[in-house]
């Protein structure tokens, strides 16, 4: 059903894929931690001086582009934790197979460490839409009620 060079060939582009799954990981975290500042922000203060300007339009745009860039991390960090974990298992798991438990090792510890990475841009991503929606929508009410 499978060539042998058919299987080498998706062995190759799935182990290419480790290093960029990674960086991008560690790009989500950082991030997450920016919007995590920014939320920060916006609970101090930043909604309502948004809100002072008096311009649904611009709270309604802005609100919407943060709301979806929290919305991105909680779907995109979890699958690149997903891909993180299951890309090395299978060396490992071959490794395995061949008695180098140093190479299991590696690998488990790779798989782990992305599967936390990602969960954590997961939740750090959906705890900030929440609040975000609840923040900017509190303001839209606000605005739409104000005479």
């Amino acid at each position: 059903m499978f060539t042998s060079a058919t299987l080498d060939i998706m062995d190759a582009v799935v182990g290419w894929l480790l290093e960029p799954v990674i960086i991008s990981l560690l790009a989500l975290v950082a991030l997450a931690l920016w919007e995590l500042g920014l939320a920060l922000g916006e609970r101090t203060g930043g909604v309502r001086r948004m809100e002072a300007n008096g311009d649904a339009a611009a709270v309604a745009r802005r609100a919407q582009r943060r709301i979806d860039r929290a919305d991105l991390l909680a779907r995109v960090g979890p699958m690149l934790g997903l891909m993180g974990t299951l890309i090395p298992l299978g060396p490992g798991l071959a490794a395995l197979g061949r008695g180098e438990l140093d190479v299991l090792a590696q690998a488990v510890t790779i798989a782990f460490n992305t599967t936390v990475l990602g969960l954590l841009v997961g939740i750090l991503g959906f705890l900030i839409g929440r609040l975000r929606r609840r923040w900017y929508d509190a303001a839209m009410a606000r605005l739409e009620g104000a005479p």
